[in-house]
């Protein structure tokens, strides 16, 4: 991001003071479809700023003293521009994950609730418009062959695809086998499980298939959106790649001597290696400064229980989200219930060899909270099981896919039971040499 001075003040957009842009005019038809576009260069006035909840409330028919003049001039013609183009986004078939999002609320510096970020059809609309900017500044630098900073999204790989496709089959999913694949064919799997308890896990498979979005200046377009050529525009003040493309459009359009440097089109290769490198840098520190406000704030809550899904399986336990912050905590193998645990990493579980509980990616659990560290962020969690539940799980053991097996167990992703009291089943177990009769699931 440039300097407070300029990014809050000469380059930020301010009601009723004139504002030097780079703007783009694009023609769509009623079915969302880019007709053309040009880019111009000049002065803008904007009539007001908006947040998002404003423009919402005055499309939902709320408007207040600021929306409510602009309603029929400005933010119903927005709308429909966005529906149109939301129009054109579904016919191509993009790939849209609907995951939850945190949002730390401070108050005096303490962090007062987390709570889940709404999306609103305004976030949306000013996302579908960027876009349709974001391809039309691809074009043009392509038109005009000049260097563009593309925004590049790689196809799956085939083996993360494959692992994908066989836990999907196991929740009786499908993802088709031998076809090209496209992000349709991942909504098609989305729409399967929605409204079901798969729903936020799958899509959370679904995201960690996916490569890794990044800056390059060749181009091998935009998996996820579905688009041939993707760049980034619209942020010149806070992404380096967005001021690359002003400056390469500005040589484009001859719009003055301020654009591309002769030399600069050889550094792009090098320039889009670093530009990834400080994105992932800067996700990877937002991420870990989130935990580290979930931890300050729920460190006062060390003993209490939490209601939480299983959003990872590893052979060193399992890590499990809560429901209510969203955090994330690490539930070792040794502190789960007295057994020998073998990881199965393709069904994504943990299985017990003697006793046949297995713990399952997605499902729910009660935990109680050990450790909240706000240094490091981390969360220890141990999982909490009644009588009930854990005669449940016992059940659960006569899946052909984790049948218990007999004898001495073996494996390095295993703990020995502690103590004689924790040797004992809940229940009888079957005889040896008797197989145990199997319940119909």
């Amino acid at each position: 991001m440039l300097p407070e001075e300029l990014s809050a003040g000469l380059c930020s957009l301010k009601p009723h003071e004139e504002r030097p842009c780079l703007a783009v005019e694009m023609i769509i038809d009623r079915r969302g479809r880019k007709l053309r576009h040009r880019f111009l260069r000049g002065l803008m006035r904007s009539a007001a700023r908006l947040t998002y909840s404003q423009v919402q409330a005055a499309r939902d028919g709320r408007p207040d003293e600021i929306t409510g003049p602009l309603l029929e001039s400005v933010i119903a013609p927005l709308y429909g521009g966005f529906e149109a183009l939301l129009e054109a986004r579904t016919k191509r078939g993009t790939l849209d994950l609907d995951l939850p999002e945190r949002r730390v609320v401070l108050e005096d510096g303490k962090v007062a609730r987390i709570e889940a970020r709404v999306r609103l059809d305004s976030h949306r609309l000013v996302e579908e418009y960027m876009i349709a900017a974001n391809v039309a500044a691809a074009e043009t630098l392509e038109a005009k062959r000049l260097p563009c900073m593309y925004r590049v999204h790689d196809a799956p790989d085939p083996a993360k695809l494959e692992a994908l496709r066989e836990f999907a089959g196991s929740l009786g999913l499908s993802l088709a086998k031998g076809q090209v694949i496209r992000p349709a064919t991942f909504a098609r799997l989305l729409e399967q499980a929605r409204n079901t308890p798969y729903a936020t896990m799958i899509s959370e498979l679904v995201l960690r298939s996916q490569a890794q979005a990044a800056y390059s200046p060749t181009n091998i377009g935009h998996f996820g959106l579905a688009l041939r050529r993707y760049c980034h525009f619209t942020s010149p003040i806070r992404r380096y790649a967005d001021l690359l493309v002003h400056r390469a459009l500005i040589s484009a359009d001859g719009f003055g001597d301020d654009g591309l440097r002769a030399d600069d089109g050889a550094r792009f290769p090098t320039i889009a290696e670093h530009i990834s490198a400080t994105e992932r840098r800067a996700a990877t520190a937002e991420r870990d400064a989130v935990d580290r406000y979930v931890a300050a704030f729920l460190a006062e809550r060390v003993g209490d229980l939490f209601a939480g899904t299983v959003s990872g399986v590893t052979r060193f336990g399992l890590f499990v989200s809560l429901a209510d912050s969203g955090g994330s905590g690490l539930v070792p193998i040794s502190s789960l219930p007295s057994d020998f645990y073998d990881h199965d990493e393709r069904r994504h579980c943990l299985v017990g060899r003697r006793w046949g509980r297995v713990y399952s990616l997605g499902e729910t659990v009660s935990v109680r909270l050990v450790e909240a560290t706000p240094v490091t962020g981390g969360l220890l969690l141990q999982i909490v099981e009644d009588a009930a539940q854990a005669e449940t799980r016992l059940d659960a053991a006569v899946r052909p896919d984790h049948r218990r097996t007999q004898g001495k167990p073996q494996g390095k992703h295993q703990q020995k039971p502690q103590g004689k009291a924790q040797r004992r089943p809940t229940r009888a177990a079957p005889r040896r040499g008797r197989p145990a009769k199997r319940r119909r699931r």
